[in-house]
């Protein structure tokens, strides 16, 4: 990675963002005009696909390697980010994990990944970026939670326990940081249709159909335009607050 002068452009970073939900969202604030670091945990190539569409439509972004479950890691980061790119505007954590199964079978290390990832990372990085943003007194920070977080689904005690404590300490920040004018809501997406939704069978898909009101999966664009109000100015007094996209699925 090149050791480029502090960009002019406000300053994005997306965890998890090289596919999915967090690719839509990174394409989206690169064309709300933020200069979008790509983060990615093991794909360098699928990052800088993600790179590649965002430039060739006009918009400015980079790869950015880590992994968000490794605390030092995410310090190294954010301190480079600061010398090197400037004053972090906006920080959205969607990087997540799920190991589905039923709670007799839990596995301890399936739910440390889980947690590592899901929660503990999303509390890494919210930590990291609210040092410069309290300096800085403005940021916002978005967590991608779930659905699953605040109704519960079986199979998935681990998930919906990490995206329920996501909640939890969000509102915990909010409330923490306000003062300095720096925001942070959740937004819990029901189902989207993404590879993971992609692969269930007809029965699932209609069986799931029935509990959405409105009738249809969700898209990332959906979720990526919330991210984009909540990432502006014109969100300016909504702080703390847990927004669902869901169809209904869950009020």
């Amino acid at each position: 990675m090149s050791e480029l002068e502090p960009q002019t452009k406000p300053l994005a970073l997306v965890t998890g963002a090289s596919r999915g939900i967090g690719a839509a969202i990174a394409e989206k604030l690169a064309q709300d005009g933020f200069h979008v670091l790509i983060n990615y945990a093991s794909s360098e190539a699928k990052a800088l696909e993600v790179v590649n569409r965002i430039t060739a439509a006009g918009g400015s972004a980079e790869p950015l390697g880590f992994n968000v479950a490794d605390s030092k890691q995410v310090d190294e980061k954010f301190d480079w980010i600061a010398k090197n790119r400037g004053q972090l505007k906006v920080l959205v954590n969607n990087a997540g994990i799920t190991i589905d199964g039923l709670i007799v079978r839990l596995k301890d290390e399936d739910l440390d990944k889980t947690l590592d990832v899901d929660l503990k990372g999303a509390i890494y990085c919210s930590r990291a970026a609210t040092k410069t943003m309290m300096r800085a007194r403005e940021g916002s920070i978005i967590q991608i939670a779930s659905v699953v977080g605040e109704m519960g689904n079986a199979g998935q005690s681990a998930y919906a326990a990490a995206k329920a404590g996501l909640i939890g300490f969000s509102k915990s920040v909010a409330k923490e940081l306000g003062s300095r004018q720096v925001r942070c809501n959740v937004v819990t997406p029901g189902y989207i249709d993404t590879e993971m939704t992609g692969a269930l069978t007809e029965a699932q898909k209609e069986a799931i159909l029935r509990t959405i009101p409105l009738g249809f999966f969700g898209s990332t664009a959906d979720v990526a335009a919330l991210v984009s109000y909540l990432a502006s100015p014109a969100s300016r007094f909504i702080t703390g607050q847990v927004i669902g996209v869901n169809g209904g699925m869950y009020m």
